[in-house]
């Protein structure tokens, strides 16, 4: 079985964020970028479904991506078996569509039983990779995963809903699945594996040429988080701040009485 996780570079959060000058994007010149936490999650879920079933496990990221070197040798370090770069078409920031474009164009030449990805990226949060991908490839789709059990043929995943309600389905393969959370925390890679691996030169480039990305929406104008002083620090007894924080619920209407 081979399984394929494309994995995206995001801006590091404990970076200080800036805008562009025309407050259309973020400034990413001298931003630091890691693997996004969705997609380490997902590589974490591959691994797993491999130490199960021995499947092959590639990481697949956009040479468009700052610091995306970095993820695909980290994968490789945590048990990946092979990385590949996928260069062309990538001019500026891409848009999601434009991400599952050029996926979907490698994985066409290269296909696989199973798509594993995050299933959405802290510097876009909409959790539409997936099903583009999918939608591309013509093939089943499933989001917001924290399970994944191969079996012949199939793969019987558990999707999360709101307050921890877990929903166990049965999909054919091949499929997408965007993941939310691994069974388990993702797996430490050490310097010294890192460093095997790029010594090693693992990464593969491979061409590929998106399809129209079609429609999408443009951002017009992006705003810095307002930072305002509405704290109110209660002192006093137990009892004195219990009556404080009473009282302000009152006020609010948030409690009778």
């Amino acid at each position: 079985m081979r399984v394929v996780v494309p994995m995206k570079a995001v801006p590091d959060l404990v970076e200080e964020i800036e805008l562009t000058p025309d407050e259309t994007g973020i400034d990413r010149e001298y931003l630091k970028f890691v693997l996004s936490e969705w997609d380490a999650q997902a590589l974490e879920e591959a691994l797993l479904v491999k130490d199960a079933t021995g499947a092959e496990v590639v990481a697949v990221g956009l040479a468009g991506d700052p610091d995306i070197d970095q993820a695909l040798y980290t994968a490789l370090a945590k048990g990946a078996d092979s990385a590949i770069k996928i260069t062309g078409g990538q001019d500026g920031v891409l848009l999601t569509g434009d991400r599952a474009a050029l996926f979907a164009g490698y994985l066409t030449g290269e296909p696989a039983d199973l798509v594993i990805t995050g299933v959405q990226a802290a510097d876009d949060m909409d959790g539409q990779l997936p099903p583009m991908l999918a939608a591309r490839l013509g093939l089943p789709h499933v989001s917001v995963v924290v399970q994944i059990m191969a079996g012949e043929g199939t793969v019987t995943v558990r999707q999360e809903f709101a307050g921890g309600i877990l929903h166990e389905l049965q999909v054919s393969m091949p499929a997408v699945i965007g993941v939310q959370a691994a069974r388990q925390a993702p797996r430490y890679a050490p310097i010294s594996k890192i460093r095997q691996a790029m010594q090693a030169g693992g990464l593969h480039e491979v061409a590929a040429a998106p399809a129209a990305a079609g429609p999408a929406p443009v951002v017009r104008r992006m705003y810095q988080p307002q930072q305002a002083d509405h704290a109110e620090m209660l002192t006093g007894s137990a009892d004195e701040v219990a009556a404080a924080i009473a009282d302000l619920l009152r006020a609010r209407g948030l409690v009778k009485g």
